[in-house]
């Protein structure tokens, strides 16, 4: 396979997003790499496009590989893309995916303008991966990131017609299927399309029939000691039920711009699973009744939920089409316990939830005993090396003479820690 790596950051050579896709390279060594560094190089690219165009067209899989830089990608990356439609470089079909570096602040949005562009030059696109700038020096951040190739090679590998998608029913796993789908509606019709589709076993669970005492009452006592204050049997109904499952599907009807009041009542009734993420690591997904194109602001909040609950988004079907796709997309994610890192939505969002609960330990003790278990109290203000460190790099900065010294080498002195990744990556493939 042809591989295309446009790399958006200025650093060229040595950028550190750079790095993840060539740690990526050195476990998949039996494709073909190319890369253009159009971060670095754009000037000379605008006076002749001619090698770039040639690249793209020999080009089986596309990756944009650029460090997110206010909200967006780089400049010089987003004036490659022009380039292409200038140009009317034929693309349709081929794939594309993505990989960023940030500290994850609007890190979505940078994704979302990709994929925008992606749909524009007729690409298919891959749900890329949006790193932390350190993620590669650690085991964690190493492995999330043969997972997602892993993941980008199964999406180009599963280009199969919708009627081999139930080969391998019977695997292993449990969906829940929650829905307030009524009977003989074309929800109901959309649910029994991804049953006959998923190789899981789904099991439906009806809110419809569910006998509600009322609505959430905001009286915190789930935060306080984790029981509701409503004597209807809802929490046990909630793990039980659902909870349990290996994974979870949402199957709604768009109603005033949302999911309707008996869904939103399920929904804030587990007011507590926003703030103990009791769910996280299982994979999501959902089958929508209603044009999702009307509707970017549900699409942002089924995005976000997820996020802030830890559960990849395996995918939302609103058309008979997408649901398929769907249900293999959550088989991959549940056999492979798939789950790349969180973008802005799962990240800010905790370290909202994670100061409210700190401060109010006293009162939202379920809360504050969850996130003390899980190591969610990170506060950068404890991380004194850090801190420490960044002032001897300012004081070096703020000292004419040894800029003068250092010159352009600030970013090879950035990568240095990667570059011994790479080598331990070399020995381990080496020793296999």
């Amino acid at each position: 396979m042809n591989i295309l790596i446009l790399n958006g950051s200025p650093s060229g050579k040595n950028s550190i997003t750079l790095y993840t896709m060539l740690y990526i390279e050195k476990f998949f060594p039996d494709h073909t790499y190319t890369t253009i560094h159009v971060g670095q190089q754009i000037r000379s690219i605008e006076k002749d496009f001619t090698k770039s165009a040639q690249a793209l067209a020999a080009a089986d899989l596309i990756v944009f590989c650029y460090p997110v830089y206010t909200f967006l990608v780089p400049s010089q990356l987003h004036r490659f893309i022009e380039l292409i439609k200038e140009h009317g470089v034929e693309l349709q079909g081929k794939f594309a995916t993505q990989i960023s570096t940030s500290k994850h602040f609007y890190d979505m949005t940078a994704h979302q303008f990709i994929e925008d562009n992606c749909r524009d030059l007729g690409l298919r696109y891959i749900r890329g991966l949006s790193a932390d700038m350190d993620d590669l020096t650690k085991a964690s951040g190493q492995k999330e990131a043969l997972d997602f190739w892993r993941f980008v090679e199964w999406n180009m590998a599963l280009d199969q017609p919708d009627e081999d998608l139930t080969e391998q029913a019977g695997s292993a796993g449990r969906i829940a299927l929650v829905t307030d789908a009524a009977e003989g509606s074309k929800l109901s019709e959309m649910i029994e399309a991804f049953r006959a589709a998923s190789a899981q076993k789904v099991d439906v669970v009806n809110i419809r029939e569910f006998p509600f005492q009322g609505g959430c009452l905001g009286c915190f006592r789930c935060a306080a000691d984790g029981t509701c204050i409503y004597k209807d049997g809802f929490s046990s109904f909630l793990r039980d039920n659902i909870q349990t499952a290996d994974a979870i599907v949402y199957a709604y009807t768009v109603k005033d711009h949302s999911m309707g009041s008996r869904f939103k009542m399920y929904d804030d009734r587990q007011f507590c699973n926003g703030h103990r993420t009791v769910t996280m690591g299982k994979p999501v997904a959902y089958l929508v009744e209603g044009d999702l194109s009307e509707e970017p602001n549900l699409m942002t909040l089924m995005r976000a939920r997820s996020e802030v609950g830890g559960n990849f988004l395996a995918g939302i079907a609103d058309t008979d089409e997408k649901i398929g796709s769907v249900a293999k997309t959550l088989e991959y994610a549940i056999e492979n316990a798939y789950q790349p890192p969180k973008d802005f939505y799962g990240v800010g969002g905790l370290k909202v939830f994670r100061d409210l609960i700190y401060q109010m330990q006293g009162l939202m003790r379920e809360d504050h005993r969850f996130y003390k278990k899980h190591g969610f109290y990170d506060f950068p203000q404890k991380k004194k090396g850090r801190i420490a460190a960044m002032y001897l790099v300012g004081a070096m900065m703020n000292s004419p003479k040894i800029m003068k010294k250092i010159g352009g080498k600030m970013t090879e002195g950035m990568v240095m820690p990667y570059q011994k990744v790479l080598k331990d990556a070399e020995k381990k493939r080496n020793q296999k």
